[in-house]
């Protein structure tokens, strides 16, 4: 009887596709504007398709290459057919993830232009099409995880083959945002600060030759990799969750299913909440974006919340997974709305954030990271809470679930309604392409004001949603730890049925040193990603310069930009400096296993979730501050536009830039492929290891 649970599962991941395409059809009948506009639109579509094309390409070649891995070791270890299964999921994984990156920037760059020309008619119409067109990225994520996990799971009844498959969106994850928030921001630095603060031209302004790689940099590296992002945390919240519920040490049989399966019912009706709390998402002409993006998300929250209350009561689970989703749930709403509070357009951090640019660029930095520093604590006090309140509640009240069960099972009631999370968030970089277009189709006064009013919203859903996925993505590697922890004990059970379970003492040198090589691992991979963005920066400033020396004619407006030499400079280079984040994330943990041993392995992953949901946390907020500090002072206070307050703030939002769109969400990404991949090498690192 249960199996029928996978199998609404899936037909839900169907349904929510559908869904995807019924919007993505209504998006694209709209009026796409006039030839200058939809000429615009082109330069960035095409220059975001070349770089998806180039970055599938790399990460697919690389994808093919760890399958053929995972076939030989685990063949050897557990048997061809299980080598092959894990190889399969794991292509599988990847493919899905990289569908719906795809999927939400097609209908991204459809539905910019759109936006641009919808904003003649005003507000309201404008909303419409850019939050439709940003719900095409979060259906058609959550579906087709909904799919792909119900599917793996129909077929081989097993949750260790669905983790293959959570490896595989998360590695292809991992590297699409970090490479394409390497792009966005390579762009953004170099277009602000010899448009801006060099030349004294306006932000997405035609004449800058990198304003286009700019705009392609938003699709590449905030639709889709923030979609294949938040795929990765989805699914491998889910997967942590089912394989606690398959190691339930008290329950047997249909039971034991029931609580393996919990997680993707806990999804599915997260899929249903939040198609229902999409038609609650709308704007006034007189009203204000943020507010109708918000209400979307109290409605989702409070029909998910119904539906589980019902579903639990209906099918006679234990009280004790209910209070744990409700309390994930909670947290991940409240988390969400503290980032508002640091990075809102009129909330007190970003008011004095601008108010003091006028002392210069040095105080606009110290005060925007210091709200950074803070912000880290509300929503550390949040993820704790809901630790201690699913933990314990599961533990104290329940003679079904364990306490680690609870964890699991808050992290996929936090994500559950990701659906709605996602579309806000794709909304962001679909209203900051439609103001770009405007500026540069030369479009109405009022198109700009209307994209600007757009756009600051979108500013903030970002840092929403960036909070969010930070957070969820803390509970999930927590979860993940407590499967890895269970992965190794049962196959150490397998060498020495006498074994004890693991047990990671601080008293042990080989611990110490994971914990150290373990907190060491976000900040080397943020210097990473960070020093990509300056070096790459640096050649496109270059570029631009030679093209204002050597043609005058540009800044004059009677030459065109050479557009295409920068958006090929951005696809390069962010390419070629993905190597090294990729060896970090897969084979440190891997050498630190192999050699110091399942404990020295599970302190490494400790010390990583600390440091890494710190930086995290530090870097989005500070970087979606600055942001708006600078919008801020735009929009005529404190000096206005070229005022000394304005070329200060302009200074802290390009700092801010790397931290909130390559390092900063990246970092959670990071943290879950190393837990995922300890967690999927367990069993060998349990046999072989060189330190005991």
């Amino acid at each position: 009887m249960n199996i029928w649970w996978v199998v609404v599962s899936l037909v839900s991941g169907v349904f929510s596709v559908g869904a995807a395409v019924f919007y993505y059809r209504w998006v694209v009948k709209q009026d796409p504007g006039t030839e200058r506009a939809q000429r615009v639109a082109k330069w960035i579509a095409d220059g975001a398709a070349s770089y998806l094309k180039k970055l599938y390409g790399a990460l697919g070649m690389l994808a093919i290459a760890l399958a053929i891995i995972l076939a030989i070791v685990f063949g050897l270890r557990e048997g061809p057919g299980y080598g092959f299964g894990i190889a399969l999921t794991f292509m599988f994984g990847a493919i899905c993830s990289a569908i719906a990156g795809y999927m939400g920037m097609t209908i991204a760059v459809k539905g910019n232009v759109r936006t641009s020309t919808a904003a003649e008619r005003g507000l309201n119409a404008a909303f419409a099409v850019s939050f439709n067109a940003g719900s095409v990225m979060g259906l058609a994520m959550v579906g087709l995880a909904l799919i792909g996990m119900s599917l793996i799971y129909l077929i081989t009844k097993t949750p260790q083959m669905v983790l293959g498959f959570s490896f595989g969106a998360s590695m292809l994850a991992l590297l699409a945002k970090a490479g394409g928030g390497i792009y966005t921001k390579t762009a953004d630095i170099a277009a602000d600060l010899v448009g801006k603060v060099e030349v004294g031209i306006p932000e997405d302004d035609p004449r800058n030759p990198a304003v286009v790689a700019d705009n392609v940099g938003d699709n590449v590296g905030d639709v889709a990799g923030m979609g294949a992002d938040i795929f990765d945390s989805y699914v491998a919240s889910t997967v942590a969750a089912m394989l606690l519920g398959a190691a339930l040490p008290n329950v047997t049989g249909d039971q034991k299913m029931l609580y393996t399966i919990l997680p993707l019912i806990l999804c599915m009706l997260g899929s249903f909440a939040s198609l229902i709390g999409l038609q609650f998402v709308k704007v006034g002409e007189s009203g204000k974006p943020g507010k109708a993006l918000n209400s979307g998300t109290i409605y989702t929250t409070l029909i998910f919340g119904a539906m589980v209350v019902a579903v639990v009561l209906i099918g006679r689970i234990d009280l004790a997974a209910l209070w744990a989703t409700l309390a994930g749930l909670i947290t991940g709403v409240v988390i969400g709305f503290t980032s508002d509070f640091f990075t809102g357009d009129d909330r007190p951090p970003v008011v004095e954030t601008a108010r003091v640019s006028g002392s210069g660029s040095a105080i606009t930095i110290i005060t925007g990271f210091s709200y950074g520093l803070i912000s880290i604590v509300p929503s550390v006090i949040g993820i704790v809470i809901a630790t201690l309140v699913s933990y314990y509640i599961a533990e104290e009240t329940s003679t079904v679930i364990t306490g680690v069960y609870g964890v699991g099972i808050s992290a996929v009631g936090m994500l559950a309604i990701s659906g709605m999370i996602v579309s806000s968030d794709a909304y962001g970089p679909i209203v900051d392409n439609a103001r770009g277009i405007a500026e540069m189709a030369g479009m109405s006064e009022k198109v700009v004001e209307v994209t600007d009013i757009l756009d600051a919203a979108g500013n903030t859903a970002k840092a929403i949603t960036k909070g969010f996925a930070i957070s969820a993505a803390a509970l999930t590697v927590l979860a993940l730890f407590s499967a890895y922890a269970s992965e190794i004990h049962l196959a150490m059970l397998e060498i020495n049925p006498s074994t004890s379970p693991l047990v990671i003492s601080l008293l042990n040198p080989l611990v110490i040193a994971g914990v150290f090589l373990g907190a060491s691992a976000p900040p080397l991979f943020s210097a990473l990603t960070m020093l990509s963005v300056t070096h790459n920066a640096f050649d496109m400033i270059e570029e631009i310069r030679r093209q204002f020396r050597e043609r005058p004619g540009i800044l004059a407006g009677t030459e065109e930009p050479d557009y295409v030499t920068c958006v090929s400079l951005a696809s390069r280079d962010a390419l070629r400096s993905l190597v090294l984040p990729a060896f970090l994330a897969v084979v440190l943990p891997l050498i630190v296993g192999f050699v110091m041993g399942p404990e020295a392995l599970g302190a490494f992953l400790g010390g990583s979730i600390f440091t890494g949901i710190l930086f995290a946390l530090l870097m989005a907020n500070a970087g979606g501050l600055w942001d708006n500090a600078k919008k801020y002072v735009e929009s005529g206070y404190f000096g206005g536009k070229g005022s000394e307050a304005h070329k200060a703030a302009v200074v802290g939002d390009t700092v801010g830039d790397p931290f909130k769109d390559t390092a900063g969400p990246s970092l959670n990404t990071l943290i879950t492929v190393m837990s995922l991949v300890s967690s999927l090498f367990a069993p060998i690192i349990a046999a072989f290891h060189i330190f005991e």
